[in-house]
């Protein structure tokens, strides 16, 4: 057997939710199918890192599809080209793009459909392409992945897609994320959070991630609470910052903020696995990855109660409505002053937490691909 897949966004020191996903899972699967020949497409120079095992062979083709228009040039000429020269077995793609026109069976990987529910969220032509294109991917694919049982149902409603053509398969939690000793955190508190507890957030500072609403209510929970408590931001900042920088000045909790910028993932596991609480709101998500690495931490969670997060929070966590201020200042607010809370809901994170691990990841991506290879 052949497959191909998609690897465009296996960068070195660059991984992000996609990446990682690609990353683990792909590692796992040609690792453990030693039978199966897989040819991995990159649309630049790439790590050796990414050469999990010998029965890969690496193409680099162009252009570098950064772009939307460049989307189109790699996945529906370049790719397509390819891919009816080689006559693979299958297309895997785990960021969802699949290519029209090749003849070969396709599996994308649909993480989310978050730019049909919120098109303002992502740059205009970029929201334009996915609402154009997703669609006929679902339809052109011969199955697809998703990564929780909400994505799967959302896909199915709106793009009119058989569920039964849809696998979920959960994303995993990376190595990097333990429980931390008292003293490591008393560390991190001091390198990354001027010495202070702190509630963090981790992730890009993205619209949908609701950046806004988590610091109205944290400006709500200072003037109730006295105290030297700090947010942390940790992640990269995104476009629009300086209407951020200006809600936290009106917010009165200037020098109350911090944002540690890009970090190493080694950084991000002791910031992560240090704070009061993990406090992750967006209004909209597809898995929430930073759910099952503070579990894995062992650190309380607060979260949204939309889309796919009470499914991957459990009872791990406590649900709030990511629109009302004053849901989230008050857990912010439960949190602070109930250390029974706190180990209750770590308590309830180690049970939750075995639901996920990139080993029944993988397994469960191969078993998609082999429902779609004898489809």
């Amino acid at each position: 057997m052949q497959i191909v897949v998609n690897t465009r966004l296996l960068l070195k020191n660059r991984l992000e939710g996609m990446g990682w996903f690609a990353y683990q899972t792909l590692k796992h699967i040609t690792q453990k199918h030693k039978d199966v020949h897989f040819v991995f497409l990159f649309d630049r120079t790439y790590d050796p890192e990414f050469i999990f095992s010998d029965n890969i062979t690496p193409l680099i083709i162009g252009p570098q599809a950064r772009h939307p228009i460049l989307y189109y040039a790699w996945f529906h000429v370049s790719v397509k080209h390819l891919l009816n020269r080689l006559e693979p077995d299958l297309f895997l793609s785990p960021d969802g793009f699949l290519s029209l026109g090749a003849k070969c069976k396709q599996l994308p990987v649909l993480h989310d459909i978050n730019f049909l529910h919120h098109p303002k969220d992502s740059k205009w032509l970029t929201a334009k392409y996915y609402n154009r294109y997703f669609p006929l991917y679902a339809k052109t694919a011969t199955r697809i992945a998703t990564v929780s049982e909400y994505s799967k149902k959302d896909i199915s409603e709106n793009y009119k897609i058989d569920k039964n053509k849809i696998d979920v398969v959960y994303n995993g939690i990376n190595e990097f994320f333990k429980p931390l000793d008292e003293f490591t955190k008393s560390t991190t508190r001091r390198k990354f959070a001027n010495g202070c507890e702190y509630f963090v957030y981790v992730g890009s500072m993205h619209p949908r991630k609701n950046i806004a609403t988590l610091i109205k209510a944290f400006g709500e929970f200072k003037k109730e609470k006295t105290t030297k408590t700090k947010l942390v931001f940790a992640g990269p900042a995104a476009w629009g910052m300086s209407d951020t920088y200006e809600l936290i000045k009106k917010s009165g909790v200037e020098g109350e903020v911090i944002f540690t910028n890009p970090i190493s993932t080694e950084d991000m596991a002791l910031v992560l696995g240090s704070p009061m609480a993990l406090t992750f709101i967006p209004y909209y998500e597809g898995f929430g990855i930073p759910l099952v690495e503070a579990m894995a931490a062992e650190v309380p969670i607060i979260t949204s109660n939309v889309t796919s997060l009470p499914e991957i929070a459990g009872e791990a966590a406590l649900l709030v409505d990511p629109l009302q201020v004053s849901e989230v200042k008050n857990a912010m607010v439960k949190i602070f002053q109930d250390e029974a809370l706190r180990s209750s809901l770590v308590e309830k994170g180690k049970l939750q937490r075995e639901k996920f691990s990139w080993e029944k990841s993988g397994d469960l991506l191969w078993d998609s691909i082999q429902k779609a290879t004898n489809n």
